[in-house]
């Protein structure tokens, strides 16, 4: 496994280089592993303390004085309770003092990255000086048809693009494949090379440096037949599988139409983890001796239709290139979320990158996607690639359930 990054550097990307007293720095960025729902490490762990173990830890491993947290923004998708409630519990049980203020954000699978980016603008806008971006996901406990509603308005069905809406994600995938003509041969292969990638680096301790060991309490059924509690060490993605290639995936059935090419070995694993960021000015970071990882520099979101939502990364990767000032081959590296082989395929070859910059470690194919939690993971998952392999500019992005995209620009300083 390598990544070669270019030597010469532009001058939108000497520029983004620059450091600068009012820059958005990252100080620390920690995340779970990522377990298989319903039977991974995770599976009786409650939301809010799996958001505990990363709040308490995105400070305390730089010795922060959590009395100068001043905001967190916490993305979840599928909350029990409303979800703002158990995220506080989470960081006041994190040792996060009663004066931290706390929302929580649903923008789908873009959740986490959105709640880093409303703490990174928080503090650009100069309303705070140091905050926590995060994201938390149970699909265990979330998951499925208790979530959702009864019915919806028929007045607002009455409009097509809304009643896309509701379309099942799996469905989407399948309108991207056949629109573009993504083959299932291809989809197969490109599932494979992201357990392989992720298998590697798991194998090798590559992800080591990004993921909080956690002690979690897993119940099992004893000799008797009755349930058991066992303290067990997660410290490992649980998903992540060697030995698959596009050979035993092609064995698979199709799960959401008889003779579509989306099926369980080349779509996102349901999952439970969290992650989380903490953020500061630079000039206040370096005041207070915190370490610097790296810096925020900008996010964008688009909407595209909903039928197609998977799209997505097409259009945002794009679109914060833009604003920045930067062409593709200014950035290091992407973290593009697999949700679906169909849509990442599908953004990669339009956008034209080249595929070994692309999940050099594997992607949530292998690696698992709990909703809330994604849009932070990667950047903890990116700022870990970019030291081992020296890389500094790195992009993370998402396709959002509902037709969306989104997309960040990094810079990492390590």
């Amino acid at each position: 496994m390598s990544l070669q990054t270019s030597s010469s550097v532009s001058s939108a990307k000497a520029n983004l280089l620059q450091k600068r007293a009012d820059d958005v720095v990252i100080v620390s960025a920690v995340r779970t592993a990522i377990t298989k729902a319903r039977k991974g490490g995770f599976k009786d762990t409650h939301p809010e303390l799996l958001l505990s173990h990363v709040l308490r830890a995105v400070y305390t491993s730089v010795s922060l004085d959590p009395k100068l947290i001043e905001d967190i923004s916490v993305g979840n998708v599928l909350p029990a309770g409303g979800g703002a409630g158990a995220a506080r519990m989470a960081a006041l049980h994190a040792g996060i003092p009663v004066t931290t203020s706390l929302n929580t954000v649903n923008r789908q699978c873009s959740s986490g990255l959105t709640s880093v980016n409303q703490i990174a603008n928080q503090i650009r806008a100069g309303e705070i000086d140091i905050g926590i971006g995060a994201g938390v996901e149970s699909m265990t406990m979330g998951y499925g048809a208790a979530g959702i509603p009864a019915s919806y308005s028929p007045e607002v069905l009455s409009n097509p693009l809304a009643e896309e809406c509701l379309l099942p994600m799996g469905l989407t995938s399948e309108a991207v494949a056949s629109d573009f003509s993504v083959s299932r041969l291809d989809q197969d292969a490109f599932a494979a090379h992201s357990f392989q990638k992720a298998s590697a680096a798991q194998k090798a301790g590559k992800f080591a440096a990004e993921i909080l060991p956690v002690k979690a309490k897993v119940l099992v059924k004893g000799k008797n037949g009755e349930e058991e509690e066992h303290e067990v060490l997660v410290d490992n993605d649980d998903g992540v599988r060697e030995g698959v290639t596009k050979e035993s995936l092609a064995k698979l059935k199709p799960a959401f139409t008889k003779d579509g090419s989306t099926h369980a070995g080349n779509a996102s694993q349901v999952s439970d983890g969290a992650a989380a960021v903490l953020l500061a000015r630079r000039d206040v970071a370096e005041r207070l001796g915190l370490p610097i990882k790296g810096k925020f520099v900008l996010a964008s979101t688009v909407g595209v239709p909903p039928r197609i939502m998977g799209v997505g990364p097409a259009y945002a990767i794009p679109k914060v290139l833009e604003k920045t000032g930067l062409s593709k081959e200014d950035v290091d590296f992407f973290e593009i979320n697999e949700a679906f082989a169909s849509q990442a395929l599908y953004s990669i070859r339009t956008l034209a990158i080249p595929s070994e910059k692309v999940n050099v470690h594997g992607g949530a194919i292998a690696i698992g996607h709990p909703l809330g939690c994604t849009g932070a993971r990667q950047i903890a998952t990116g700022l870990n690639i970019a030291k081992q392999y020296g890389a500094r500019v790195f992009v993370t992005s998402m396709c959002i359930g509902s037709g969306m995209g989104m997309a960040a620009v990094f810079v990492s300083e390590q």
